[in-house]
């Protein structure tokens, strides 16, 4: 009777474990610290330019709330984070070296990879 006690306390630790390692690898879980939070998305009125920056790193919606917040908080600039893809396109209403923005998401924690 113990042995079968044991075994479907086994069973039940091991199905909550591969259920969080599901969420996980589809970046809906919460393994940078995240939760239910979610960036505001930032509107820009007379966008004159988009660029697409490659991002390593991002793992999980805690991680594109902080990209996104990154690089929203640089004065005419708004980003939209495509997870899966690792891709930031970054629009913009005024001019903005590649290197603020660029330098504004590795202070996040990520690396920045290229810039089309």
């Amino acid at each position: 009777m113990t042995n079968v006690i044991i075994i479907v306390i086994l069973v039940l630790i091991l199905a909550l474990a591969v259920r969080s390692s599901i969420k996980h690898f589809r970046g809906e879980g919460s393994c940078c610290g995240g939760g239910t939070y979610k960036a505001h998305k930032k509107k820009l009125t007379g966008v004159i330019a988009r660029k697409t920056f490659t991002v390593e790193g991002m793992s999980c919606q805690h991680c594109v709330n902080r990209v996104m917040e990154a690089v929203n908080s640089i004065n005419g600039a708004s980003a939209v984070v495509h997870l899966k893809r690792g891709k930031v396109v970054v629009s913009m209403n005024r001019e903005i070296p590649d290197t603020v923005i660029k330098e504004a998401i590795e202070k996040a924690g990520y690396t920045v990879t290229g810039i089309a």
